[in-house]
């Protein structure tokens, strides 16, 4: 790639490789680019982007054009998906000019003949057990149906159902109502095409904002047909042909116990209906309750969350535990004495697995996780490939490769029998396979996986994300230096990575290093080129 022009310092988040001018920056700016929101160079010496709060839509205003006023839709379309908090700005009215532009959407990307036929335009939808969640599905509906798209309900279910569905019925995509890990308050929705591919800003939820953000909920003629369809039992059959053979470790007498925290999520539905009939394993249930209302954030990610279940793990002294999100499609295992287990160390213990079942195929992993990963797959004879983080880089990077399994830092994680779509029910199933198989602990299954020290992804608030990263690659450059997301700089006994958040004004930094010692050294050094360069954000 040709060095970019000295006038051209700026870059969309998470593309800085691809540096653009002030001019195209502020043009997207205007034009309510998806990625402008949280990107610190939002409103630098150019034009103020579009206000992200909600208005109260005045006599005078009414029935104006959305881009003439403020726009809620501004505020909710992310990276990957589509979120915010409800009832503002989320609400039944946006909810419904979202589901006409995903319907718009999802029938133009249908091709020759398949656009003659009125089943292929079809969409399907789900939803969590959000109090809010029936309410924005039904608009949504509706707004689906005004746009022309059939609608298959298949009610309250987890997301990687929801992908089930989407793969074996006659369909041009899916959306789930779901607001996934986040906090109670907030909902939004996950989308996607033909085969469950997902859409986010690089392959069309771009084209899904603008669409919305200048439709206006209105009364439509004949709406497109709305049909009911329960997938639970098929589901549970398809999950459970993961399972293998019934162990000879474990049985009813001396069961395999596991501790799961479904978060009050949608887990607390398909844990019971895909595994409850095991005759050998043993589930102590904690939260499965899901009315909407939660004991903790259903976010198992942050070690808080993970607190309940790592003491009830130690005081049942079951075999391990397993927390999943709100939406099922995360899994975070903690072991026997209570630790919680790395997404990366899980991934390393599961890709030669996939790499005995398919030989020499491609693995592709988060680029934050362990080099642990690339190690194992390299040495079960397998491709290791590095991603970008966020579900539809590692989707699209497994599809790309026609590889076997694909594993992120989050908890998600992608298999190629499961149309390269991402599942916290399989994953489950495939440690419960490990286990049963080799007779062995989680811990004593993971020791030979710990052979470094990392630290855990720390956020940086600040205004001037993109100049401090360009300032700490070149501090860097005499290593090896790779820009795939944000900066990551390796040395032969650690390394880094340094990439601006696509949600908010922060950036992450997580390290790697041979040892703890060497951990807390290099994590102050990096620490310190940051912090005197930050500059803090306004709130």
């Amino acid at each position: 790639m040709a060095a970019a022009s000295q006038d051209n310092t700026r870059y969309c988040p998470g593309e800085e490789q691809i540096r653009i001018s002030d001019a195209i920056c502020f043009g997207r700016q205007r034009n309510n680019f998806p990625k402008c929101k949280g990107c610190p160079f939002r409103d630098q010496n150019g034009p103020a982007a579009a206000m992200v709060t909600k208005p109260q839509r005045s006599a005078s205003s009414a029935g104006k054009p959305p881009a003439e006023e403020a726009n809620p839709v501004d505020a909710l379309f992310k990276a990957n998906d589509i979120r915010g908090r409800y009832p503002d700005p989320l609400d039944e009215d946006v909810a419904w000019r979202i589901g006409q532009a995903v319907a718009q959407f999802l029938r133009s990307e249908l091709r020759g003949y398949d656009r003659t036929i009125p089943e292929k335009g079809t969409v399907v939808v789900g939803r969590d057990m959000r109090k809010s969640s029936p309410s924005l599905a039904e608009a949504l509906i509706e707004g689906l149906r005004s746009g022309g798209s059939p609608v298959v309900d298949i009610g309250m279910v987890d997301t990687p159902q929801l992908y089930f569905a989407v793969h074996r019925l006659t369909c041009c995509g899916g959306v789930q109502v779901t607001g996934s890990h986040n906090p109670p308050s907030e909902n939004g929705f996950k989308i996607c095409s033909v085969k469950g591919r997902p859409v986010s800003v690089d392959t069309g939820l771009t084209k899904v904002y603008r669409i919305a953000r200048h439709t206006l909920r209105h009364t439509a003629g004949p709406l497109a047909a709305q049909t009911s369809l329960d997938v639970s039992q098929d589901y549970k059959t398809f999950v459970r042909s993961f399972l293998r053979e019934a162990p000879s470790t474990y049985d009813a007498d001396q069961p395999l116990k596991v501790v799961i925290d479904a978060s009050n999520g949608m887990a607390g539905r398909a844990v019971p209906l895909i595994f409850g009939d095991i005759p050998w394993l043993e589930i102590v249930r904690l939260n499965f309750e899901h009315n909407g209302e939660f004991l903790h954030d259903p976010n198992p990610l942050a070690e808080s969350n993970l607190s309940q279940l790592c003491d009830r793990v130690i005081r049942a002294q079951a075999h391990l535990g397993v927390c999943f999100d709100g939406d099922a499609d995360r899994m975070i295992l903690v072991d026997h004495e209570g630790r919680p287990v790395g997404g990366d160390l899980v991934t390393a213990l599961l890709a030669p697995v996939f790499l005995d079942r398919y030989p020499g195929s491609t693995v592709a992993y988060d680029l934050r996780s362990s080099r642990v990963v690339p190690e194992e797959i390299r040495k079960a004879g397998g491709s290791a490939r590095p991603e970008r983080s966020g579900h539809a880089y590692l989707k699209k990077a497994l599809s790309d490769a026609k590889g076997s399994f694909a594993g992120e830092l989050s908890g998600h994680y992608y298999f190629r029998d499961n149309g390269y779509c991402d599942s916290g029910m399989i994953a489950f199933a495939e440690i419960l396979n490990l286990l049963t198989r080799t007779g062995r602990s989680l811990h004593e299954l993971l020791s030979p996986l710990c052979r470094y020290a990392s630290s855990p992804e720390q956020s940086f608030r600040c205004s001037n994300g993109p100049e401090i990263i360009d300032r700490v690659a070149k501090h860097y450059a005499h290593g090896e230096v790779n820009f795939l997301d944000g900066v990551t700089v390796r040395f032969p006994d650690w390394w880094f990575n340094l990439r601006s958040s696509i949600t908010g004004p922060y950036i992450r930094l997580r390290i790697e290093a041979a040892d703890e010692t060497m951990v807390a050294a290099k994590l102050d050094e990096v620490r310190g080129l940051i912090t005197s360069s930050v500059r803090p954000v306004d709130d």
